[in-house]
Formats: structure tokens, sequence, C-alpha cells
């Protein structure tokens, strides 16, 4: 989940909690905590993300399909540019997303290893060059 997802739900259950009727115990106290587990490779490549997916006509992101910061980030992504697509390899790509295109950006997860969004890369480019 993102931070600000994640702070947000975490108000809205605060502020939820802090208006529970308890009844008829008395000086019952409710506690509620929400602790910030987020992964901090994910939401420290948040900034950067969102700025190369608005430069780009089209983003593929690489990752596992399973792949919990790759949900994170590719959503982040679709966020900045509706034209991010994601892939777990080169044979998901559909020529379709790159009609009238002009850039294309390849990222991935902090588990996607460099030769899978290399070989993406090798596949666009004997597509289009």
């Amino acid at each position: 989940m993102d931070k600000p997802t994640f702070y947000e739900i975490a108000d809205a259950l605060r502020q939820k909690n802090a208006n529970l009727e308890i009844g008829s115990i008395e000086e019952a106290a409710v506690e509620f905590h929400a602790k910030d587990t987020i992964c901090g490779q994910v939401s420290g490549r948040e900034k950067k993300l969102r700025e190369f997916a608005k430069i780009n006509d089209v983003i593929i992101f690489a990752a596992g399909k399973k792949s919990s910061n790759g949900k994170v980030l590719f959503h982040i992504a679709e966020a900045e540019n509706p034209k991010t697509y994601f892939v777990e390899n080169a044979d998901e790509i559909d020529w379709a997303w790159f009609e009238g295109m002009k850039s294309v950006g390849i990222t991935g997860a902090t588990s996607t290893p460099q030769w899978l969004m290399e070989e993406i890369k090798v596949t666009i480019e004997k597509r289009f060059f």
C-alpha cells in the first residue's frame, strides 16, 4: 500500500475509534494503533517513479504478479500515466500499447532483475528499430 493511502485509512479508523460508544461499560478504553511497516525501498522510489511515469508516453512495468511491492509501485506509476502496463516477461507485451506513442519507459519492482528489464528493452527495440 502506498503511504498516503495507508495514512488516510489509519486516520479514518482512528477517528471512528474515537467516536465509538462503549455502552454500559464505564471508563472502558479502546486503543487503536496503526503501524507503518511499508517497505522503505518502495516509498523511497515513489517520487522518482511518478516523475518517470509522467515523462514517458508508455510505461512497461516488469515484476512478478505476486510481488507486493511490484503491485504498489505499478499503481503509483499507473496513477501518473494510465498507459502503464504490468508484465512478467516480454511475451506479455501487446504491440497495440505503442500505437501513436513516441517514448517508452521500462521499470520494475525493487526485486525485478535487471536482465528482465533489458530483455524487454531489446524486444521492443527489435520491433521498432
